[in-house]
């Protein structure tokens, strides 16, 4: 694909949030001029990072089609917090990157391998399948930790910064690794048509099912962005992610129907969250009116999508 078709496609996948993510700098910097300067911008990515996490985090199964949406990625965050802090830190006395960083990722993959039986061998709703899944690693987290606990390591807090974009980077260069794989052109036709994909011989099941394994990898990433921002242990917060990130990957250009759209999308779709958060906290309003601005957002950028597909296939 030439620049100019590149930067063609780019617009029509996420240029409503690019749009809005300057809106809400401009506004931001009206309001809070001293805290979006620009050298305070790597604290404020900090603050964002777990969210920009998640939303990446949701996106491979999203992209996977066949209504592949993941609500155990913020439960999923929570219980790598818990496990991190709780059971491998202040329980056994580990602190080393090298054992936490794997464990956290392994314990992903598996939640992600459990979602992905449950949805694409077993063939039970994906939203039915990873709701059973959001309330046993809610419930579990909470029976390992009833109560907030801490502290975290010293090298997992000094991540809450600047030192955040390494982590994010981590994400962005396996997800360009994937994109020059044959596995990603597959995930996008069966996220698109996974009849005609099926058809032309793709193993649909396979892709999905590894979709589902990314995406549990991305959240116990996010996991430790999360324990990174807090420096401690909380089971109450992770769950909270869960709905404004899949607003995010919405928002970012996303289908939720399937095969259009990348991480990229969902990671400024979060930007702007936390930049409209921002905003409001700014006029201390109250969580009701954050709930529903999400909630409007959700629906706005599900609308929007829709109209950018029916106006995709009324040019062809």
């Amino acid at each position: 694909m030439n620049p100019v078709a590149r930067l063609l496609s780019l617009g029509r996948n996420f240029g409503f949030a690019v749009v809005l993510l300057v809106v809400l700098l401009a506004i931001n910097l009206i309001l809070s001029p001293g805290r979006f300067q620009p050298g305070s911008w790597g604290a404020l990515v900090g603050l964002a990072a777990p969210l920009i996490g998640a939303a990446i985090a949701s996106t491979p199964v999203i992209l996977a089609g066949r209504g592949g949406i993941d609500i155990s990625v913020g439960p999923l965050m929570g219980f790598v917090n818990a496990l991190t802090i709780q059971v491998l830190f202040l329980g056994t006395g580990i602190s080393s990157p090298p054992v936490l960083v794997p464990a956290a990722l392994l314990v992903g993959a598996l939640v992600g391998a459990a979602n992905g039986f449950l949805a694409t061998i077993v063939r039970i709703q994906p939203i039915v399948a990873t709701l059973g899944t959001y309330l046993i690693l809610t419930g579990v987290t909470l029976t390992i930790l009833p109560a907030p606990i801490g502290p975290a390591p010293a090298w997992l807090k000094a991540l809450s910064g600047p030192l955040s974009m390494l982590p994010l980077a981590a994400m962005f260069i396996v997800w360009w690794l994937v994109r020059r794989t044959p596995y990603y052109d597959q995930l996008m036709a069966v996220g698109s048509d996974d009849r005609a994909a099926y058809t032309a011989g793709v193993d649909v099941t396979r892709v999905r099912f590894i979709a589902y394994i990314m995406t549990g990898i991305l959240g116990g990433c996010a996991g430790l962005m999360l324990t990174a921002l807090i420096g401690s242990a909380d089971p109450n917060i992770g769950p909270t992610y869960t709905l404004i990130a899949i607003a995010a990957v919405a928002l970012g250009g996303v289908s939720l129907a399937g095969g259009r759209g990348g991480v990229a999308g969902a990671a400024i779709g979060a930007i702007d969250i936390f930049l409209l958060q921002s905003v409001l906290t700014t006029f201390n309003v109250s969580t009701f009116v954050l709930q529903i601005a999400y909630g409007a957002i959700l629906v706005l950028a599900v609308m929007l999508t829709a109209l950018q597909e029916r106006l995709a296939m009324g040019r062809r």
